[in-house]
């Protein structure tokens, strides 16, 4: 059904990307910058990441093919991928990282922020474009949950776009130990999202066998 496709890619994508996870690194690479300034770093690090994710969405599965890898197999690659970022999750070293990616960018002095990091990789990165194909994979050719994908994907990225320029007063309400707790919390289904991509590539190269 679209509607569970629908709901199934915007979960994953929400879980995978984690916007109100990525607000202290936003808060914290913009720091110093007029409001102006970082409004428009918020809206084209979304545009950029949204231009990598309905590219991997549109050509993912054609590479994968010139490739010679199987969707199975890139199922199984990406489930264990995107397990390995659940666990960095539930156990507070994604959140590290991230932060140290902003303030290296900080300290080189990177000209635009919103591609890097902040776009590239923390936002549309190898866990949100290996998603985004094996959501692709599962439309199956089909045009109507293709373009539903997109969409998801676009919306996504809107409501990215809207938490960063809320970006501080998110921080306020959460505090600390919000943000911990629902790290935590999307990292455990985030993990459960991963083994069933593991499992469902398993279950193709048996049928396939």
């Amino acid at each position: 059904m679209p509607v569970e496709f629908v709901i199934s890619a915007f979960v994953t994508l929400v879980i995978v990307i984690d916007p109100i996870g990525l607000v202290p690194t936003f808060v914290g690479i913009t720091q110093g910058l007029p409001p102006t300034s970082r409004r428009n770093v918020a809206l084209r690090a979304n545009v950029i990441a949204a231009a990598v994710l309905i590219g991997a969405a549109l050509i993912g599965e054609w590479l994968l093919r010139e490739l010679s890898i199987s969707l199975p197999a890139f199922r199984i690659a990406g489930g264990l991928l995107l397990f390995s970022i659940a666990s960095e999750m539930v156990f507070g070293v994604r959140a590290q990282r991230q932060t140290h990616s902003a303030e290296q960018a900080l300290e080189e002095r990177v000209r635009n922020i919103a591609a890097f990091p902040l776009a590239i990789p923390l936002m549309a990165g190898p866990g949100a474009i290996t998603a985004t194909v094996l959501l692709a994979g599962r439309a199956s050719g089909d045009p109507l949950r293709l373009g539903l994908l997109i969409a998801v994907i676009v919306a996504l990225f809107l409501i990215c776009l809207v938490i960063f320029l809320l970006a501080e007063r998110v921080v306020g309400w959460l505090g600390i130990t919000g943000n911990i707790v629902l790290s935590r919390l999307l990292g455990v289904m985030l993990a459960a999202l991963a083994v069933q991509f593991v499992i469902d590539g398993v279950r193709s190269v048996m049928a396939g066998s």
